[in-house]
């Protein structure tokens, strides 16, 4: 995406469906603008995915084996009568991500034993009823330095400056802007290679949401349309590498990363969190 682009003009609404209508944009082309029936069925799902990391939190503990995670929250899930999203998309075979340290998103679920002192970031999808909520949450194992909790902080803080712009007559880049100058002022850096993405009935869809940007450029943000907002925050250079397993990105510099992530929807006077957690477990450290 040119971030230096102007800013994107939505010309036309061409198609009304069940429960979404289609603006063409500019730079994204067509985007989904959803109806009330289907801010309930988000809720439904953002709900479920908010209780998996819920579940999981007193279980993400020094010599916790990720695999075990893993099988936790899918059998949570099937419990609830929902479907992880992640198994079989694109030869995928676990219902988490968990990103250890170093890793910036995508760590596949292993037999590795979590240490005192890693920091480690869980990515769960569901889908209720056609209805996919997309979360990500970081958590702190044992005794963690001063410098990774600051990381967290920070990227915690990201997430929230986001969220706070995304709101009818906004654009993207006000997101985009609000998240990278936060991390900036704490010399730390935003990873340029993954953004967050539209969803509902499909897990990845349009826009992109870009957690860089300049105000008043990209997307203008309109009532209905459905996006994560998932800041990747580096403490040293915002370059990542990809490892041979085709999934696993870690930073090229080995410094440490954190990652938080809602799916939101946009409403007539702001943003509307469909995967907050329904007890109160925002950022660490979790009472």
């Amino acid at each position: 995406m040119d971030l230096n682009a102007p800013s994107a003009y939505l010309i036309a609404m061409t198609v009304t469906a069940l429960d979404y209508e289609i603006v063409s944009d500019q730079s994204e082309g067509p985007i989904r603008l959803h109806t009330p029936a289907a801010f309930e069925g988000m809720r439904k799902a953002g709900l479920l995915a908010a209780q998996v990391l819920d579940m999981l939190t007193h279980h993400v503990v020094p010599d916790a084996v990720t695999l075990d995670l893993d099988k936790l929250a899918y059998d949570f899930v099937r419990a609830a009568g929902a479907d992880s999203a992640t198994i079989f998309y694109r030869g995928y075979s676990h219902s988490l991500c968990i990103s250890v340290n170093h890793v910036v998103c995508h760590g596949i679920p292993s037999a590795r034993k979590l240490k005192d002192g890693d920091i480690v970031n869980i990515d769960v999808t569901v889908v209720v009823d056609g209805w996919h909520g997309d979360t990500s949450r970081m958590y702190l194992v044992g005794d963690v330095s001063l410098k990774a909790r600051k990381l967290v902080e920070v990227t915690y803080e990201c997430l929230e400056r986001g969220i706070e712009m995304a709101r009818p007559g906004n654009t993207l880049g006000d997101v985009g802007h609000a998240i990278q100058s936060h991390a900036e002022k704490h010399r730390m850096s935003v990873v340029r290679d993954f953004c967050g993405h539209g969803l509902g009935r499909v897990f990845h869809d349009a826009p992109n949401v870009v957690h860089l940007g300049k105000p008043g450029k990209g997307v203008l943000l309109r009532p209905g349309m459905f996006f994560t907002i998932e800041p990747m925050i580096n403490l040293g250079r915002p370059e990542v590498k990809l490892l041979e397993d085709g999934w696993t990105a870690v930073t090229r510099d080995r410094s440490l990363s954190a990652q938080f992530e809602h799916s939101i929807g946009i409403t007539e006077t702001g943003a509307e969190i469909f995967t907050a957690s329904p007890t109160g477990l925002k950022a660490p450290p979790y009472a």
